[in-house]
């Protein structure tokens, strides 16, 4: 039986108890049977797998590949994961670059099928990388079968910080943002823009999220999300907005107090479930 994560609250309450025990809940769940399998399988094919037809004839093998860049709904796309990845990331114009969701560029550009130096799947440290982000966002999508907000704030955390790091100049980054379906969320969730937001022309939908992002942080600039506390802001924001809004899986009368009480025991570094019990005994 596989380990499903555990969060016994929402919103920051949950956050926190989740940011808590999680590398304990991860390290249960990296031990599931099937997840084990999954991954033992994967190790010992992907350096035969040499053409896009070869890995998408392998179901097992397409399942990690794909689940290690969030992609696991694609799973029965087969023409559509082989045009993904034999048109690679090099021209401008290539499939995977034309497409909205940038997951796919990543995807083809780690793999290398279509790109002039060719497959990289038996390249030292492959099949390590690829899994560790399989078993990453496997894990999320667990916490996010019983809370889809801590799903998009751990998605949000692992992303943000790996944009900011990225090279760009002027609005590369806001981009690649707004072209993550998941970030693009937490953002326009945590900053109050109206659902008529994303209809808006890039350019302008840029320039609003700079100016808020500057009220924020005083730079207008991803970079701001290079730094820990930057992006937990972030997160606390995006987490206390839907509660507000009824978005929250868990939202209820209570939350307002979880959260004052969840916010007061991180700050002294007790547990937030023991300052609930203390408040209600």
């Amino acid at each position: 039986m596989s380990f499903q994560p555990i969060t016994p609250l929402g919103g920051l309450p949950g956050w926190n108890f989740l940011r808590r025990t999680q590398a304990n809940q991860r390290a249960a769940f990296d031990r599931s049977p099937e997840l084990q399998r999954r991954i033992s399988h994967f190790k010992a094919v992907i350096a035969s797998v040499k053409t896009p037809q070869d890995l998408t004839r392998d179901r097992e093998a397409l399942m990690v590949a794909l689940g290690a860049f969030g992609l696991d709904a694609d799973l029965n796309k087969g023409f559509f994961i082989r045009k993904v990845l034999s048109e690679g990331v090099t021209n401008p114009r290539s499939f995977a670059n034309r497409l909205a969701d940038k997951h796919y560029a990543n995807f083809s550009r780690a793999f290398g099928f279509g790109d002039p130096g060719g497959p990289l799947t038996a390249k030292s440290g492959f099949a390590n990388k690829i899994i560790e982000a399989y078993r990453t966002r496997q894990f999320e999508i667990a916490v996010g079968k019983s809370d889809p907000s801590l799903r998009l704030a751990l998605g949000f955390r692992r992303e943000i910080s790996g944009i900011a790091a990225q090279s760009g100049n002027g609005n590369t980054k806001w981009y690649r943002i707004l072209g993550s379906p998941p970030l693009r969320k937490v953002i326009e969730e945590a900053l109050h823009l109206p659902k008529s937001f994303a209809s808006l022309k890039l350019e302008r939908q840029i320039s609003t999220l700079k100016d808020r992002i500057f009220g924020l942080y005083g730079s207008s600039s991803v970079d701001v999300f290079s730094k820990a506390g930057n992006v937990e802001k972030m997160i606390r924001l995006f987490l206390v907005a839907r509660d507000l809004s009824g978005h929250s899986t868990r939202h209820d009368p209570s939350s307002a107090a979880l959260t004052i009480l969840s916010d007061k025991s991180s700050s002294n570094g007790s547990d937030p479930m023991a300052a609930i019990f203390s408040a209600l005994y």
